[in-house]
């Protein structure tokens, strides 16, 4: 029998255009997850706040799967007020699946969602499973302190989830240094690259269809806000001391501190001298970015705390080297001294020296790029699928998870 599943994606949409506002690498898990789940033969809703005017009440994506706008606050509700329609959306989901046919079970993405899902596990009687993407005391150990109402919540979804995934080994070593057992269990789920997209291309042939030069480009593609380091680009840049080098960004402002976090950035190129070698580009459709990764030397992730860290998976499929912050994800995603390098702390004396070792060396620098790419082969969405559909197995084959 087909199962059923209700995906809960409340603070961003599985259609939106990652890199824009609160769209990001969880805009990519959802879609691409989702999509494999169908094309494996479950039937997959996914439920999303409308987040723009105009948005048709559903979306047939593809065979099995469909997304539904939920109208729950305005439109451009900033993401640190969304709390406020957690019922409303809750609300309306469950009067959809009443309607529709119902549903297997929940699968919830984010605390936001959780708390929904959290709700429609006891009104419907459901499994839950909550995918986080990222965790306020993981946060919190990288500095960025998140509210106490957020940690209560995601304590409350712990204790009730039935089946909690997380992205790699060390996302669950962590979980479970910081929050200790769940009453649920613990699946690693890897997330996956489309290597249709992502695999290895002629560098000069993307240089010349995005206008760059022929000197070192070091690349960022990301969200900016203070989580995700793109100042430590900039300095990176500023350090090597090299005037041919460029650095090319890929994204836009996101969050409450994100124009702020711009503004400041912009001051850092200034101070530096760099104005003419830092090029800003808009966020782009996710399957034109490898012709960014494939024009760069060096993809630079010096992200605060990363679950796991996309930007550095689609680039090591492309054959290019990073450089990122040892955190998170990054510690299983990348093969430090073979794949990429790790630096600790976002050290930038360190992001800079390991630049300019891939910039000068480049036997070393196509060596780690062709393992990068043969590493990335081992990441598939298929196989993140195949994952979740067992976990989904095992979850109605048992009794519920009592809350705690």
């Amino acid at each position: 029998m087909m199962q059923r599943v209700a995906v809960l994606s409340l603070h961003t949409s599985p259609l939106a255009q990652p890199g824009v506002g609160d769209g990001g690498g969880m805009n990519v898990y959802v879609r691409e997850l989702v999509s494999a789940l169908a094309s494996s033969g479950v039937d997959c809703t996914t439920y999303t706040r409308a987040w723009k005017s105009g948005l048709p009440d559903v979306v047939e994506v593809e065979p099995n799967h469909r997304v539904v706008h939920v109208r729950a606050g305005d439109v451009d509700l900033p993401k640190e007020e969304m709390l406020s329609v957690v019922d409303e959306f809750t609300d309306s989901v469950a009067w959809h699946l009443q309607r529709n046919g119902g549903a297997d079970l929940v699968h919830a993405n984010y605390w936001l969602s959780g708390m929904a899902g959290h709700r429609l596990k006891h009104e419907l009687n459901l499994p839950l499973v909550t995918t986080f993407h990222t965790f306020a005391r993981v946060k919190g150990l990288g500095g960025d302190i998140e509210s106490p109402v957020r940690e209560k919540s995601e304590l409350e979804i712990i204790g009730c989830a039935d089946a909690i995934c997380v992205s790699c080994p060390e996302e669950r070593s962590q979980f479970e240094s910081l929050y200790g057992s769940a009453p649920g269990t613990i699946e690693v789920v890897a997330p996956g690259v489309e290597r249709a997209f992502f695999s290895p291309g002629d560098r000069r042939g993307a240089r010349h269809a995005l206008g760059l030069g022929s000197g070192p480009i070091l690349l960022f593609v990301g969200r900016i806000q203070p989580l995700k380091g793109l100042d430590v680009a900039v300095q990176t840049l500023a350090q090597l001391g090299r005037n041919d080098a460029q650095l090319v960004v890929v994204g836009g402002a996101s969050g409450a501190d994100g124009v702020a976090e711009l503004e400041r950035v912009q001051r850092i190129i200034a101070e530096n001298k760099l104005e003419g070698r830092v090029h800003f580009f808009d966020p782009q459709p996710h399957h034109l970015l490898s012709t960014f990764y494939r024009a760069a030397d060096v993809v630079l992730v010096p992200s605060r705390s990363e679950s796991f860290g996309l930007v550095a998976l689609e680039a090591g499929a492309c054959g290019t080297p990073v450089v990122a912050t040892g955190v998170g994800g990054l510690l299983s995603l990348i093969d430090h001294g073979r794949t990429g390098f790790l630096v600790p702390g976002r050290n930038v004396d360190d992001f800079a020296k390991f630049t300019a070792r891939l910039l000068d060396d480049s036997l070393l620098s196509l060596a780690m790029g062709t393992a990068a790419a043969e590493r990335a082969k081992a990441y598939s969405w298929k196989s993140a699928a195949r994952t979740v559909r067992d976990v989904y197995a095992q979850l109605l084959e048992r009794e519920l998870v009592a809350c705690k």
